[in-house]
């Protein structure tokens, strides 16, 4: 979970919790929830620690959460072709270029086609 705290306005009403920032703070102390001085706010404002909640609230915070965003960057052909060439032994390496030489591109080609039918 990328938050750890929580700030009793965050939450007030949430599965079942108080629905004011007093309630909860009361409900805090009763069931003696992790806690600290909130920071760059002045006064008594306290946070609380995600592992201090009831599941419920836990389960309810991690699924409000925002899911990951992944991005798979596209490789240019022949990197990816370059890549994978120097990971062939020299004696594939070699037939490789000795079928190419022998044989040409097109007949790549068609023999990897009828490979995938």
């Amino acid at each position: 979970m990328k938050n750890e705290w929580f700030a009793a306005k965050e939450l007030t009403g949430i599965a079942g919790l108080p629905s004011s920032t007093q309630g909860i703070n009361l409900m805090a102390r009763r069931e003696g929830w992790v806690s600290r001085r909130r920071k760059g706010v002045q006064g008594k404002a306290l946070e609380y620690h995600v592992d201090s909640l009831p599941t419920s609230v836990k389960k309810l915070l991690i699924l409000r959460e925002e899911p990951a965003v992944y991005e798979v960057e596209r490789q240019d052909p022949l990197a990816v072709w370059i890549e994978y060439y120097y990971h062939l032994s020299d004696s594939e390496r070699a037939q490789v270029m000795a079928f190419l030489m022998r044989e040409g591109v097109g007949s790549l080609l068609t023999w990897i086609g009828e490979q995938n039918k």
